[in-house]
């Protein structure tokens, strides 16, 4: 979908048009769900947000002004969506065995996806999890991720330092080196 495409069918939507906001559910769905599977590792749990989040915008489209909002607005709605998602699976549920299926086929080898990385990156708290998810998959920096997720940027430069060094000693723990 071009730009222009994108620039029409925000205003468009909102008075009516249907194939509009097919377009832009088609044109960001994969961003969103990527967001969610990333953090919630449940496919299932993933499309549950991911429709969540498609509602939501549905029903807020009028408020949105251009692609950058949409997109921005989907980010922080998605990250607040998982974060609460996986409060709820703390107090129904145990942690079942993480089982990891991209989302979609791997272009380029990405550290994140690795299977030992993905597994300690999931057994971060909701939020450092959502923080390193925002910054390494979704290539967000500091003020983005601070914006999104409603937290000032040196909470954000916390949480990345804190969960850095965590993987690391976990890694280091697994004899697998990590250069700092």
């Amino acid at each position: 979908m071009t730009e222009e495409a994108v620039e029409s069918s925000v205003p468009e939507a909102p008075g009516g048009n249907p194939e509009a906001f097919v377009e832009l559910v088609r044109q960001h769905q994969s961003m969103v769900f990527s967001l969610a599977y990333s953090s919630l590792r449940d496919r299932s749990k993933a499309e549950e947000v991911a429709q969540d989040v498609f509602l939501e915008l549905h029903r807020n489209l009028a408020s949105l002004q251009s692609p950058a909002h949409v997109v921005n607005w989907l980010r922080r709605v998605t990250a607040h969506r998982v974060i609460d998602q996986q409060r709820k699976l703390r107090f129904l549920a145990p942690l079942v065995e993480i089982v990891r299926e991209p989302a979609a086929p791997d272009t380029q080898r990405d550290p994140m996806l690795s299977e030992v990385l993905g597994q300690l990156v999931a057994s971060l708290p909701p939020k450092q999890r959502m923080v390193m998810i925002l910054r390494f998959q979704e290539d967000l920096d500091v003020g983005d991720i601070a914006r999104t997720l409603d937290m000032p940027e040196r909470r954000v430069r916390s949480h990345l330092q804190w969960s850095l060094a965590l993987l690391r000693e976990k890694l280091s723990q697994r004899g697998i080196g990590v250069s700092a």
